[in-house]
């Protein structure tokens, strides 16, 4: 979309070297046309133009942003809240019909969903179907395998950088804020509202930090801490994940253990994860299409789990299902991931923030961690940035200068956003209030069941009634395996952040 009239930008980025972005932002000379979405029913979808690169928008190129809307229910919207789900990279369409039922929130608000700028239904990048992840066990630190292990990790780097071009140097944080702010002015809004988790959590500081004057109400739920780097936020998935697995899931299993016959205590069920993980390392599992389940397909399921104690069963008889497979030879699906939300990924969180490690401090830190925390440690998503050949960018510091209320929601045992780091932003973005769920350890809390968080989420966003300090609300109990099951639609957000 061509740039018709010119507005100052809030600031320039750091360095001189660096480049900017231009004195110039395209007017919306059009808005969305909404029409119902087919693959999203009971919500309405659209598309909108933003520009291919923020910093030059008037030479014609242009990129696709894909949205959704789930109309108030007045049928006379007073304001708008924009969400995301986290990845970074997840697609956010689906998101609003989360909030159907959130009668206070969906009354007078228009809820709007977004695939940012490379995944989804939006331009996409891609790393051609490429994925390290999986191609050799990171436990095994010989030098055979971690050499097999950093030179996939390269590969990645150079498959993203190379199958997406020039695009994926423009897939990041500061170019979907723009996008987020051009989307701001197509719905006719002088503010809006913003609900987002985990790494959406991430992308709505900035969006504050960079439109400050452009939000009226901001929840971030799960935070990572947006002060630091994505390197020191993906260091910390191993204890963050560990601390869950052995505080909640192991005792659990162990309390049902008529239901999973895994054990009767805490260290026994371990026991059996690492002795059937150990024999799906030594001789994994075929499935009718061919594909092999590892240690590395059960260490992502039961990572997984750790997100949401309603995905408990699933990974408690999954882990059953695969240790008696394994016994017998018998096998049982496992999911795959799509390729745009892990090109994104890579992109967002490669250009955003620098990175540290080169391989012989990678290999390193996995020994390190990997000790400490077997079930994720010795994963490193992010070891593709220490191959990365990031274009210059410098982000805003995200301090709450300047911004508007901020209502930080988080879970004292959360596995993916530990709340170590949510405590640091929460004391270094000035103005904030910390909202900790308390005996909790899911990964995304508002609207997902948890009364208290509900009603202070909503008295805030619709009423404006921002907590006079910090607050604490109680976490939902486990669930009871035994009990009658109750359909659950549970989306995941925030994965892996």
């Amino acid at each position: 979309m061509r740039a018709r009239t010119a507005i100052a930008v809030t600031a320039a980025l750091i360095g001189a070297a660096l480049p900017t972005y231009a004195q110039a932002e395209p007017r919306p000379h059009r808005t969305i046309t909404w029409s119902p979405c087919a693959e999203l029913p009971g919500l309405e979808c659209g598309t909108f133009q933003a520009p291919f690169d923020w910093r030059t928008p008037d030479d014609g190129r242009t990129i696709t942003i894909a949205v959704s809307r789930l109309k108030a229910r007045s049928g006379q919207a007073k304001g708008v809240v924009l969400t995301n789900p986290g990845g970074p990279g997840a697609p956010g369409r689906g998101l609003p019909l989360l909030y159907a039922d959130r009668a206070k929130l969906v009354t007078d608000l228009d809820v709007i969903g977004i695939d940012p700028r490379g995944t989804g239904a939006s331009t996409n990048a891609t790393c051609g179907g490429y994925s390290w992840l999986g191609i050799a066990d990171p436990r095994d630190r010989s030098r055979a395998n971690t050499d097999l292990l950093y030179d996939a990790a390269r590969l990645q780097a150079t498959a993203c950088q190379t199958r997406s071009g020039e695009f994926g140097e423009v897939v990041n944080t500061e170019q979907t804020v723009h996008d987020l702010d051009l989307l701001r002015r197509l719905l006719g809004r002088e503010k809006v509202n913003w609900i987002g988790y985990s790494g959406g959590s991430w992308m709505g500081a900035y969006y504050a930090t960079y439109f400050p004057d452009r939000v009226d109400k901001v929840v971030l739920d799960s935070n990572p801490d947006f002060t630091s780097t994505f390197q020191d936020i993906f260091d910390n998935f191993g204890y963050a994940v560990e601390r869950r697995f052995r505080t909640d899931f192991l005792p659990w299993v162990a309390r049902y253990d008529g239901v999973y016959h895994l054990g009767t205590t805490a260290e026994q069920v371990r026991q059996a994860y690492e002795t059937t993980r150990a024999q799906l390392a030594a001789n994994p599992l075929t499935l009718p299409d061919g594909t092999a389940v590892d240690g590395f397909a059960l260490d992502m399921v039961l990572t997984r789990a750790q997100y949401s104690k309603l995905l408990f069963q699933d990974g408690a008889q999954t882990l059953a299902t695969l240790r008696q497979a394994a016994r017998t030879g018998a096998t049982a699906l496992v999911a795959r991931y799509p390729d745009a939300p892990s090109a994104t990924l890579y992109a967002v969180t490669c250009n955003d923030t620098k990175f540290r490690h080169n391989r012989t401090t990678l290999a390193r830190e996995a020994e390190r961690l990997g000790e400490l925390y077997p079930l994720n440690g010795f994963y490193q998503r992010l070891a593709p940035c220490a191959f990365w050949d990031r274009p210059p960018l410098e982000l805003k510091k995200p301090t709450g200068k300047g911004v508007p209320p901020v209502l930080m929601v988080q879970s004292v045992r959360d596995p993916a956003t530990p709340v170590e780091g949510a405590e640091r932003a929460h004391r270094h973005f000035a103005g904030s209030r910390m909202l900790t769920v308390t005996d909790e350890g899911d990964h995304g809390i508002y609207a997902f069941g948890n009364p208290c968080v509900d009603d202070i989420v909503e008295a805030f966003i619709v009423d404006g009634e921002l907590p006079p300090r910090d607050l604490t609300c109680a976490g939902t109990p486990l669930p009871d395996p035994t009990a009658p099951a109750a359909a659950s639609t549970r989306p995941l957000v925030g994965w892996p952040l």
